[in-house]
Protein backbone atom coordinates (compact mmCIF):
# COMPACT_ATOMS: atom_id res chain seq x y z
CA UNK A 1 0.00 0.00 0.00
CA UNK A 2 1.09 3.75 -0.24
CA UNK A 3 2.16 4.79 2.54
CA UNK A 4 2.12 8.64 2.58
CA UNK A 5 3.18 10.93 5.55
CA UNK A 6 3.54 15.14 6.04
CA UNK A 7 6.86 16.00 6.95
CA UNK A 8 8.95 18.70 8.18
CA UNK A 9 10.53 20.34 4.73
CA UNK A 10 12.98 22.66 4.37
CA UNK A 11 11.97 25.96 2.55
CA UNK A 12 13.38 29.44 1.49
CA UNK A 13 12.87 32.25 3.63
CA UNK A 14 11.56 34.83 1.49
CA UNK A 15 12.81 37.56 3.50
CA UNK A 16 16.44 36.19 2.75
CA UNK A 17 16.00 35.53 -1.08
CA UNK A 18 12.91 38.06 -2.19
CA UNK A 19 11.36 35.83 -4.76
CA UNK A 20 11.04 32.48 -4.93
CA UNK A 21 11.39 32.91 -8.97
CA UNK A 22 15.02 33.51 -8.68
CA UNK A 23 16.34 30.20 -6.68
CA UNK A 24 14.14 27.61 -8.09
CA UNK A 25 15.26 25.28 -11.03
CA UNK A 26 13.46 22.99 -13.13
CA UNK A 27 14.98 18.93 -12.99
CA UNK A 28 18.85 18.65 -13.46
CA UNK A 29 18.42 16.48 -16.15
CA UNK A 30 16.89 18.98 -18.50
CA UNK A 31 19.27 21.82 -17.60
CA UNK A 32 22.10 22.26 -20.49
CA UNK A 33 25.49 24.05 -19.68
CA UNK A 34 23.87 27.61 -20.99
CA UNK A 35 20.49 27.47 -18.60
CA UNK A 36 22.81 26.15 -15.74
CA UNK A 37 24.81 29.42 -16.29
CA UNK A 38 21.48 31.41 -16.37
CA UNK A 39 20.60 30.23 -12.95
CA UNK A 40 24.14 30.87 -11.46
CA UNK A 41 23.76 34.16 -12.50
CA UNK A 42 20.45 34.96 -11.35
CA UNK A 43 20.95 34.10 -7.55
CA UNK A 44 23.75 33.31 -5.17
CA UNK A 45 21.70 30.92 -3.56
CA UNK A 46 19.78 29.29 -6.28
CA UNK A 47 18.71 25.64 -5.84
CA UNK A 48 21.10 24.70 -9.13
CA UNK A 49 24.24 24.73 -6.57
CA UNK A 50 22.55 22.05 -4.62
CA UNK A 51 21.39 19.88 -7.55
CA UNK A 52 23.38 20.08 -10.46
CA UNK A 53 27.07 22.31 -8.82
CA UNK A 54 29.34 22.79 -11.64
CA UNK A 55 32.55 20.88 -12.37
CA UNK A 56 35.79 23.34 -11.51
CA UNK A 57 39.16 22.64 -12.41
CA UNK A 58 40.94 20.58 -9.85
CA UNK A 59 37.99 18.72 -8.44
CA UNK A 60 38.86 15.36 -6.66
CA UNK A 61 37.54 13.02 -3.88
CA UNK A 62 38.16 15.51 -1.46
CA UNK A 63 36.29 18.83 -3.24
CA UNK A 64 34.07 18.13 -5.81
CA UNK A 65 30.17 19.29 -7.19
CA UNK A 66 28.89 17.00 -4.55
CA UNK A 67 30.82 18.34 -1.30
CA UNK A 68 30.39 22.02 -2.70
CA UNK A 69 26.39 20.92 -2.50
CA UNK A 70 26.60 19.64 0.75
CA UNK A 71 28.28 23.15 1.96
CA UNK A 72 25.43 25.08 0.36
CA UNK A 73 23.22 23.39 1.77
CA UNK A 74 24.98 23.17 5.52
CA UNK A 75 25.57 27.23 5.42
CA UNK A 76 22.60 27.96 3.61
CA UNK A 77 20.93 26.42 7.05
CA UNK A 78 22.92 27.66 9.37
CA UNK A 79 22.29 31.48 7.92
CA UNK A 80 18.40 30.81 7.92
CA UNK A 81 18.25 30.88 3.97
CA UNK A 82 16.80 28.20 4.35
CA UNK A 83 14.22 27.25 7.41
CA UNK A 84 12.38 24.37 8.89
CA UNK A 85 8.77 23.93 8.60
CA UNK A 86 7.62 24.51 11.80
CA UNK A 87 5.32 21.38 11.79
CA UNK A 88 4.86 18.55 9.22
CA UNK A 89 3.25 19.43 6.33
CA UNK A 90 1.83 18.19 3.34
CA UNK A 91 2.65 20.20 0.41
CA UNK A 92 0.05 21.56 -2.33
CA UNK A 93 1.42 22.48 -5.48
CA UNK A 94 -0.08 23.21 -8.63
CA UNK A 95 1.14 24.58 -12.25
CA UNK A 96 -0.67 27.03 -14.23
CA UNK A 97 0.65 26.84 -17.69
CA UNK A 98 -0.36 27.22 -21.83
CA UNK A 99 -0.28 24.06 -24.02
CA UNK A 100 -1.77 24.22 -27.86
CA UNK A 101 -2.82 27.44 -27.10
CA UNK A 102 -5.18 26.72 -23.72
CA UNK A 103 -4.42 27.31 -20.02
CA UNK A 104 -4.02 24.79 -17.67
CA UNK A 105 -4.16 24.24 -14.43
CA UNK A 106 -2.32 20.66 -12.51
CA UNK A 107 -3.34 20.43 -9.11
CA UNK A 108 -0.85 17.71 -7.10
CA UNK A 109 0.81 17.80 -3.98
CA UNK A 110 4.07 16.83 -2.36
CA UNK A 111 4.54 14.23 0.49
CA UNK A 112 7.25 11.74 2.09
CA UNK A 113 6.11 8.04 0.51
CA UNK A 114 7.49 5.68 2.07
CA UNK A 115 9.99 3.62 -0.12
CA UNK A 116 9.79 0.11 -1.73
CA UNK A 117 11.50 -1.11 -4.25
CA UNK A 118 9.66 -1.49 -7.74
CA UNK A 119 7.97 -4.87 -8.19
CA UNK A 120 7.72 -5.31 -4.28
CA UNK A 121 4.53 -3.59 -3.96
CA UNK A 122 2.37 -1.13 -5.21
CA UNK A 123 4.86 1.53 -6.62
CA UNK A 124 5.60 0.79 -9.86
CA UNK A 125 7.87 2.18 -12.69
CA UNK A 126 7.24 2.53 -16.34
CA UNK A 127 11.09 3.90 -17.73
CA UNK A 128 14.26 2.04 -17.46
CA UNK A 129 17.21 3.31 -15.84
CA UNK A 130 20.93 3.31 -16.25
CA UNK A 131 23.67 2.74 -14.07
CA UNK A 132 26.11 6.19 -14.64
CA UNK A 133 22.57 8.17 -13.21
CA UNK A 134 21.99 6.27 -10.61
CA UNK A 135 25.59 6.66 -9.45
CA UNK A 136 25.82 10.40 -9.95
CA UNK A 137 22.74 10.70 -8.17
CA UNK A 138 23.48 8.52 -5.07
CA UNK A 139 26.70 10.48 -4.64
CA UNK A 140 24.44 13.80 -4.21
CA UNK A 141 22.54 12.37 -2.37
CA UNK A 142 25.51 11.01 0.30
CA UNK A 143 26.79 14.39 0.38
CA UNK A 144 23.79 16.20 0.99
CA UNK A 145 21.55 13.99 2.91
CA UNK A 146 18.53 15.26 1.67
CA UNK A 147 15.89 15.03 -0.94
CA UNK A 148 16.93 18.13 -3.43
CA UNK A 149 14.18 17.45 -5.99
CA UNK A 150 10.97 15.58 -5.85
CA UNK A 151 9.58 12.09 -7.77
CA UNK A 152 6.51 12.42 -9.81
CA UNK A 153 4.17 9.72 -9.34
CA UNK A 154 0.42 10.03 -9.94
CA UNK A 155 -2.36 7.83 -8.99
CA UNK A 156 -5.65 6.88 -10.08
CA UNK A 157 -8.52 8.90 -8.98
CA UNK A 158 -11.46 9.14 -11.35
CA UNK A 159 -13.10 11.82 -9.05
CA UNK A 160 -9.89 13.73 -8.12
CA UNK A 161 -11.17 13.46 -4.39
CA UNK A 162 -7.66 13.51 -2.33
CA UNK A 163 -7.04 16.86 -4.45
CA UNK A 164 -9.97 18.31 -3.88
CA UNK A 165 -9.50 17.70 0.09
CA UNK A 166 -6.53 19.54 0.08
CA UNK A 167 -7.74 22.02 -2.55
CA UNK A 168 -10.80 22.50 0.09
CA UNK A 169 -8.17 23.31 2.76
CA UNK A 170 -6.02 26.09 1.04
CA UNK A 171 -9.09 28.20 -0.36
CA UNK A 172 -8.50 31.68 0.89
CA UNK A 173 -4.53 31.27 1.87
CA UNK A 174 -2.09 32.95 -0.35
CA UNK A 175 0.57 30.81 -2.10
CA UNK A 176 4.32 31.34 -2.33
CA UNK A 177 4.42 31.37 -6.16
CA UNK A 178 7.27 31.48 -8.47
CA UNK A 179 7.21 31.67 -12.17
CA UNK A 180 9.75 29.48 -14.18
CA UNK A 181 12.01 30.08 -17.49
CA UNK A 182 9.41 28.98 -19.43
CA UNK A 183 6.53 30.74 -18.22
CA UNK A 184 4.37 27.93 -15.95
CA UNK A 185 3.33 29.42 -13.07
CA UNK A 186 4.23 27.43 -9.99
CA UNK A 187 2.36 27.96 -6.50
CA UNK A 188 2.64 25.91 -3.13
CA UNK A 189 0.87 25.85 -0.04
CA UNK A 190 1.88 23.79 2.96
CA UNK A 191 -1.21 22.18 4.69
CA UNK A 192 -0.59 21.02 8.35
CA UNK A 193 -3.79 20.43 9.27
CA UNK A 194 -3.68 16.75 11.10
CA UNK A 195 -7.30 15.71 10.34
CA UNK A 196 -6.65 16.72 6.41
CA UNK A 197 -3.42 14.88 5.94
CA UNK A 198 -4.87 11.78 7.66
CA UNK A 199 -7.45 11.81 5.30
CA UNK A 200 -5.37 12.15 2.42
CA UNK A 201 -3.42 9.51 3.36
CA UNK A 202 -6.06 7.15 4.42
CA UNK A 203 -7.90 7.70 0.45
CA UNK A 204 -4.23 6.82 -0.95
CA UNK A 205 -3.42 3.74 0.83
CA UNK A 206 -4.75 1.30 -1.19
CA UNK A 207 -4.13 2.97 -4.31
CA UNK A 208 -1.17 2.22 -6.69
CA UNK A 209 1.38 4.83 -7.22
CA UNK A 210 3.34 5.37 -10.89
CA UNK A 211 6.38 7.14 -10.87
CA UNK A 212 5.80 9.18 -13.92
CA UNK A 213 9.32 10.97 -13.88
CA UNK A 214 12.34 10.58 -11.65
CA UNK A 215 13.30 6.58 -12.46
CA UNK A 216 16.97 7.26 -11.42
CA UNK A 217 15.97 9.35 -7.56
CA UNK A 218 13.79 6.78 -7.02
CA UNK A 219 16.15 3.71 -6.72
CA UNK A 220 19.19 5.92 -5.76
CA UNK A 221 17.05 7.19 -2.40
CA UNK A 222 16.32 3.08 -2.33
CA UNK A 223 19.90 2.13 -2.62
CA UNK A 224 20.81 5.04 -0.34
CA UNK A 225 18.24 3.78 2.01
CA UNK A 226 19.78 0.40 1.73
CA UNK A 227 23.58 1.60 2.27
CA UNK A 228 21.94 3.15 5.74
CA UNK A 229 20.52 0.03 6.72
CA UNK A 230 23.35 -2.59 6.15
CA UNK A 231 25.23 0.04 8.45
CA UNK A 232 23.13 0.07 11.25
CA UNK A 233 19.84 -0.85 11.49
CA UNK A 234 17.34 1.59 10.51
CA UNK A 235 14.13 2.75 12.84
CA UNK A 236 11.05 2.32 10.48
CA UNK A 237 10.31 5.98 10.95
CA UNK A 238 13.87 7.43 9.47
CA UNK A 239 13.27 9.51 7.06
CA UNK A 240 15.82 7.45 4.39
CA UNK A 241 13.03 5.00 4.49
CA UNK A 242 11.11 7.48 2.67
CA UNK A 243 11.18 9.55 -0.43
CA UNK A 244 9.96 13.28 -1.63
CA UNK A 245 7.15 12.69 -3.91
CA UNK A 246 4.42 14.97 -5.74
CA UNK A 247 0.97 13.10 -6.48
CA UNK A 248 -1.44 13.92 -8.99
CA UNK A 249 -4.33 12.11 -10.30
CA UNK A 250 -3.98 10.58 -13.20
CA UNK A 251 -7.51 12.28 -14.43
CA UNK A 252 -6.30 15.86 -13.71
CA UNK A 253 -7.13 18.04 -16.07
CA UNK A 254 -3.63 19.15 -16.24
CA UNK A 255 -2.04 15.66 -17.18
CA UNK A 256 -0.14 16.49 -20.29
CA UNK A 257 2.07 14.12 -21.97
CA UNK A 258 4.02 15.13 -25.11
CA UNK A 259 5.45 13.20 -28.12
CA UNK A 260 9.46 12.75 -27.94
CA UNK A 261 10.59 12.23 -31.85
CA UNK A 262 13.70 11.32 -32.69
CA UNK A 263 16.47 12.32 -35.09
CA UNK A 264 18.67 9.74 -35.85
CA UNK A 265 22.20 9.65 -36.96
CA UNK A 266 24.69 6.34 -37.98
CA UNK A 267 22.21 5.22 -40.46
CA UNK A 268 22.21 5.39 -44.49
CA UNK A 269 19.96 8.38 -46.35
CA UNK A 270 17.03 6.70 -47.90
CA UNK A 271 14.67 7.79 -50.82
CA UNK A 272 11.12 7.34 -50.28
CA UNK A 273 11.24 4.35 -52.56
CA UNK A 274 13.98 2.40 -50.92
CA UNK A 275 12.08 3.15 -47.31
CA UNK A 276 9.03 1.08 -49.02
CA UNK A 277 11.23 -1.40 -49.92
CA UNK A 278 12.96 -1.93 -46.20
CA UNK A 279 9.18 -1.73 -44.18
CA UNK A 280 7.82 -4.68 -47.14
CA UNK A 281 4.87 -5.69 -45.81
CA UNK A 282 5.01 -4.68 -42.26
CA UNK A 283 3.72 -1.09 -43.33
CA UNK A 284 1.86 0.54 -45.67
CA UNK A 285 3.02 4.03 -46.79
CA UNK A 286 2.28 7.47 -47.83
CA UNK A 287 3.76 10.70 -49.21
CA UNK A 288 2.09 12.98 -47.07
CA UNK A 289 4.90 16.42 -47.76
CA UNK A 290 8.24 16.93 -49.19
CA UNK A 291 10.73 19.28 -47.92
CA UNK A 292 11.45 19.83 -43.48
CA UNK A 293 8.44 21.42 -42.95
CA UNK A 294 6.18 18.28 -44.56
CA UNK A 295 6.75 17.20 -40.96
CA UNK A 296 3.54 19.66 -39.64
CA UNK A 297 1.21 17.99 -42.45
CA UNK A 298 2.48 14.57 -41.21
CA UNK A 299 1.91 14.92 -37.80
CA UNK A 300 -1.51 16.56 -37.82
CA UNK A 301 -2.57 13.29 -39.50
CA UNK A 302 -0.68 11.20 -36.94
CA UNK A 303 -2.78 13.18 -34.41
CA UNK A 304 -5.80 13.30 -35.82
CA UNK A 305 -5.66 9.04 -36.21
CA UNK A 306 -4.45 8.93 -32.48
CA UNK A 307 -2.82 5.74 -34.01
CA UNK A 308 0.40 4.55 -31.82
CA UNK A 309 0.89 2.63 -35.33
CA UNK A 310 1.08 5.33 -37.11
CA UNK A 311 4.57 6.84 -38.04
CA UNK A 312 6.29 9.49 -39.73
CA UNK A 313 9.71 9.02 -41.75
CA UNK A 314 11.73 11.60 -43.21
CA UNK A 315 13.24 10.16 -46.42
CA UNK A 316 16.31 12.65 -46.55
CA UNK A 317 17.49 11.14 -49.97
CA UNK A 318 14.65 12.64 -51.86
CA UNK A 319 13.13 15.01 -48.97
CA UNK A 320 10.15 13.22 -48.76
CA UNK A 321 8.04 12.75 -45.74
CA UNK A 322 6.06 9.37 -45.30
CA UNK A 323 3.26 8.66 -43.08
CA UNK A 324 3.88 4.51 -42.50
CA UNK A 325 1.08 2.92 -40.96
CA UNK A 326 1.80 -0.47 -39.58
CA UNK A 327 -0.31 -3.79 -40.53
CA UNK A 328 -1.54 -7.16 -39.30
CA UNK A 329 1.77 -8.67 -40.10
CA UNK A 330 3.82 -5.61 -38.73
CA UNK A 331 1.86 -6.57 -35.64
CA UNK A 332 2.43 -10.08 -35.91
CA UNK A 333 6.26 -9.31 -36.61
CA UNK A 334 6.32 -7.32 -33.04
CA UNK A 335 5.43 -10.05 -31.37
CA UNK A 336 7.59 -12.57 -32.90
CA UNK A 337 10.09 -10.43 -32.13
CA UNK A 338 9.04 -9.70 -28.43
CA UNK A 339 7.23 -12.53 -27.08
CA UNK A 340 8.14 -12.04 -23.52
CA UNK A 341 6.66 -8.38 -23.81
CA UNK A 342 2.42 -7.87 -22.94
CA UNK A 343 0.47 -6.59 -25.94
CA UNK A 344 0.07 -2.94 -24.97
CA UNK A 345 4.22 -2.95 -24.99
CA UNK A 346 4.14 -4.26 -28.36
CA UNK A 347 1.67 -1.83 -29.58
CA UNK A 348 3.79 1.18 -28.70
CA UNK A 349 4.51 3.79 -31.58
CA UNK A 350 8.09 4.16 -29.67
CA UNK A 351 8.61 -0.07 -29.26
CA UNK A 352 7.42 -0.36 -33.05
CA UNK A 353 9.78 2.42 -34.06
CA UNK A 354 13.02 1.02 -32.17
CA UNK A 355 12.56 -2.90 -31.81
CA UNK A 356 10.77 -3.44 -35.83
CA UNK A 357 11.76 -0.44 -37.74
CA UNK A 358 15.62 0.37 -36.47
CA UNK A 359 16.77 -2.55 -35.45
CA UNK A 360 15.18 -5.30 -37.14
CA UNK A 361 13.68 -3.51 -40.64
CA UNK A 362 16.95 -1.49 -40.80
CA UNK A 363 18.91 -4.03 -39.20
CA UNK A 364 20.66 -1.63 -37.12
CA UNK A 365 20.24 -2.47 -33.54
CA UNK A 366 23.64 -0.49 -31.75
CA UNK A 367 23.00 2.86 -33.40
CA UNK A 368 24.30 6.05 -31.61
CA UNK A 369 21.45 7.25 -29.65
CA UNK A 370 19.24 9.92 -30.93
CA UNK A 371 18.59 13.39 -30.06
CA UNK A 372 14.94 13.34 -28.38
CA UNK A 373 12.71 16.46 -29.39
CA UNK A 374 8.93 17.38 -28.50
CA UNK A 375 7.76 20.12 -30.84
CA UNK A 376 7.47 19.56 -34.16
CA UNK A 377 8.95 22.98 -35.29
CA UNK A 378 12.14 21.74 -33.51
CA UNK A 379 12.10 18.69 -36.01
CA UNK A 380 12.16 21.08 -38.73
CA UNK A 381 14.67 23.35 -37.67
CA UNK A 382 16.96 20.26 -36.94
CA UNK A 383 16.23 19.27 -40.82
CA UNK A 384 17.58 22.54 -42.16
CA UNK A 385 20.52 22.47 -40.07
CA UNK A 386 23.49 21.28 -42.85
CA UNK A 387 26.70 23.54 -41.74
CA UNK A 388 30.19 22.35 -42.29
CA UNK A 389 30.40 20.99 -38.83
CA UNK A 390 27.69 18.97 -38.39
CA UNK A 391 25.24 16.58 -41.33
CA UNK A 392 22.09 16.29 -41.82
CA UNK A 393 20.39 13.80 -39.94
CA UNK A 394 19.74 10.63 -42.12
CA UNK A 395 16.66 9.91 -40.54
CA UNK A 396 13.78 12.08 -38.71
CA UNK A 397 10.90 10.11 -37.06
CA UNK A 398 7.63 11.19 -35.44
CA UNK A 399 6.22 9.10 -33.56
CA UNK A 400 2.65 9.00 -31.03
CA UNK A 401 3.11 9.40 -26.82
CA UNK A 402 2.36 6.42 -24.09
CA UNK A 403 -0.56 7.52 -22.63
CA UNK A 404 -1.46 7.42 -19.13
CA UNK A 405 -3.51 4.07 -19.87
CA UNK A 406 -0.28 2.56 -21.58
CA UNK A 407 1.79 4.08 -18.18
CA UNK A 408 -0.52 1.69 -15.64
CA UNK A 409 -0.90 -1.04 -17.69
CA UNK A 410 2.61 -1.68 -18.68
CA UNK A 411 3.58 -0.87 -15.39
CA UNK A 412 1.12 -3.34 -14.30
CA UNK A 413 3.23 -5.90 -15.93
CA UNK A 414 6.25 -4.89 -14.73
CA UNK A 415 7.66 -4.05 -18.13
CA UNK A 416 9.65 -0.46 -18.57
CA UNK A 417 8.94 1.14 -21.60
CA UNK A 418 11.53 2.17 -24.56
CA UNK A 419 13.85 5.64 -23.63
CA UNK A 420 11.43 8.63 -23.82
CA UNK A 421 8.37 7.11 -24.39
CA UNK A 422 7.07 9.74 -22.43
CA UNK A 423 7.25 13.53 -21.08
CA UNK A 424 5.36 15.09 -19.10
CA UNK A 425 4.56 18.67 -19.53
CA UNK A 426 5.69 20.80 -17.48
CA UNK A 427 8.36 19.67 -15.18
CA UNK A 428 8.24 20.12 -11.39
CA UNK A 429 10.43 22.64 -10.20
CA UNK A 430 13.25 21.87 -7.70
CA UNK A 431 13.59 23.72 -5.02
CA UNK A 432 10.11 24.60 -3.34
CA UNK A 433 10.91 22.19 -0.81
CA UNK A 434 13.83 20.15 0.01
CA UNK A 435 13.03 16.69 2.09
CA UNK A 436 15.79 16.37 4.86
CA UNK A 437 17.03 12.28 5.26
CA UNK A 438 18.44 13.14 8.85
CA UNK A 439 16.96 11.69 11.67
Amino acid sequence: MAEVHAFRGLRYDMGHVGSLSDVVAPPYDVIDRELQDELYQKHPANVIRLILNRIEPGDNDQTNRYTRAANFLKNWRREGVLRLEPDPALYVYHQEFEFAGQRFLRHGFMGRIRLERFGEGTIYAHEQTHAAAKADRLKLIRACRANLSQIFGIYPDPRNQAQQRLDAAIQGVAPFQATDHLGVIHRLWPVTDVKTVADVAAFLGPKPLFVADGHHRYETACNYRDELAARTPLDPTHPANFVLMMCVSMDDQGMIVLPTHRLFRGLPELTSEQWNARLGDCFTTEIIGRGPDGANQVWQRIEAAGDQGAIGLYATADQTWLLACITDKGHQRMTELAPDKSPQWRQLGVAILQRLIIETLLDKPDLPKPEYVHQVSEVVDALRTSDSQQAPYPLASLVMPANLDHVRAISEHAERMPAKSTYFYPKLLSGLVINPLTA
